[in-house]
């Protein structure tokens, strides 16, 4: 009986996955919103502060700086220590790398806003029927546009630049501001620039995670690494029924019932595929030595991955920047004049 009554358990939890991956995405991204109102409201604080009241700055806004943490990272490696600047975008790096290496591209699938946003417009777009898809023959050449963009800038971060150049840029006013820089990008676009965001925007509607799947260079990143994660999703073809749910829930359109082992760098570790299969033992999430992981233990284990290394980041002091409020004020009222070194 007690068996029974956890199978049951197991079951009302796993069906409602999808509703826990969306709250989830739904809380990053509200923290997100917040975050960057934090921000702005630092920003005019910084700007002009007599008439605007001071906001504390968020460090969760450096989040939004993969360059620079790319460029962190890399003297981290050299020897050069913690970034001391941004050091709250170069821990949240840390741990989007950590847990794409052991449980997924699970970053992508429940914490990054891009990809709440991404899983919207897609639910939106298969109920009013305009999503559409592409042929293997321009599906595959646009997929390698995020790994042409990861190889060009890791070829000017990781291979080009050395210790001397980082440090150059690491300590530059430009990467001071670069925070104040990309506020500045979405506040006051180019028209070029507005263009392109609202191009790729409409184009999201019709092609399933569009900016996600095709040019996002830092989730090409992960999926490369989450190729030896010891998460798999399993296939049993004894048992499926070839309905192909699988295939029309997965965000990212990953041919399911022609593998017995998703091994795929796309792969985000939502499980919407086990979620929706019909056929009982057809579709499970396994790890070397198990047959079947409870569903669960995923977004359990990377949310605690997560927030371990922002806890640990926080204790050892590499969270909050060790850069003077005023120091940002000053340089973020020079932003006009502050251009890329």
């Amino acid at each position: 009986m007690i068996k029974n009554r956890e199978m049951r358990a197991k079951k009302f939890f796993h069906s409602r996955l999808s509703l826990l991956r969306l709250s989830c995405q739904s809380l990053f991204a509200l923290f997100c919103l917040f975050i960057g109102w934090q921000f702005y409201s630092f920003y005019l604080w910084a700007l002009d502060p007599i008439t605007h009241q001071y906001v504390a700055r968020p460090p969760s806004v450096e989040a939004f700086l993969p360059l620079g943490a790319l460029v962190s990272l890399k003297r981290l490696f050299l020897g050069a220590g913690f970034d001391t600047i941004h050091p709250a975008g170069l821990t949240i790096f840390i741990a989007a790398l950590l847990i794409s290496l052991f449980l997924r591209k699970g970053f992508c699938g429940w914490i990054c806003p891009v990809g709440f946003f991404s899983n919207m417009v897609e639910r939106f777009s298969k109920k009013t029927g305009i999503l559409l898809s592409l042929p293997a023959w321009i599906d595959i050449p646009l997929l390698s546009l995020k790994y042409l963009l990861l190889g060009f800038f890791s070829y000017l971060i990781l291979w080009n630049m050395g210790l001397e150049d980082l440090t150059d840029f690491h300590r530059s006013s430009y990467n001071l501001i670069s925070d104040a820089k990309m506020l500045h990008f979405f506040l006051h676009p180019s028209t070029l620039a507005g263009s392109i965001m609202l191009g790729i925007l409409l184009i999201s509607f019709v092609l399933r995670n569009f900016w996600c799947r095709y040019l996002c260079p830092y989730g090409g990143l992960l999926g490369i690494l989450a190729l030896i994660s010891p998460f798999q999703v399993k296939r049993a073809p004894e048992t499926c029924i070839d309905c192909k749910k699988c295939e029309d829930a997965c965000p990212s359109s990953i041919r399911i019932t022609r593998k017995t082992t998703v091994r795929n760098a796309e792969c985000i570790g939502c499980l919407e595929c086990v979620q929706v299969c019909p056929a009982q033992k057809c579709l499970t999430l396994a790890v070397p030595g198990t047959k079947d992981t409870n569903l669960l233990l995923l977004p359990g284990l990377l949310l605690g991955l997560f927030f371990t290394c922002y806890i640990i980041a926080l204790i050892s002091g590499h969270w909050h920047s060790h850069v003077p409020n005023e120091v940002f004020q000053h340089y973020y009222q020079l932003i006009d004049t502050i251009g890329h070194p």
